[in-house]
């Protein structure tokens, strides 16, 4: 079972998936190793803060980590949480599987008599 601290660490990583903007800077950071808040930014037609609390979001549910370099702020992909997220989202769908396998199973039995 899941502590309430790691559903509210779920929650944040899901809640940011949420978010087409933000799965795209995902898949960005996924192809490069990091990249700078503008180089980003650059992708969509969005102004600097609107990238910044996207990039912010994507952060706090640790989903990026930002290094700072003088004034350049680099973000890089942190894959620890989405493997978390694809740990919890397996987990359910072997549940409902097996449910939906039992219910087949059931009316088949039903179904025969």
């Amino acid at each position: 079972m899941y502590s309430q601290m790691a559903m509210e660490y779920l929650d944040r990583t899901f809640r940011a998936l949420a978010d087409g903007t933000r799965r795209s800077m995902i898949h960005a950071l996924a192809r490069e190793r990091s990249r700078t808040a503008g180089e980003l930014g650059r992708r969509f037609r969005s102004a600097q803060p609107t990238i910044s609390r996207h990039l912010k979001v994507l952060e706090l549910a640790g989903l990026v980590e930002r290094t700072i370099e003088g004034r350049v702020h680099r973000f890089r992909l942190r894959p620890g949480a989405l493997r978390e997220a694809a740990r919890w989202i397996a987990r359910h769908q072997a549940f409902w599987q097996g449910a939906v396998d039992e219910l087949d199973r059931l009316l088949s039995e039903v179904s025969s008599r």
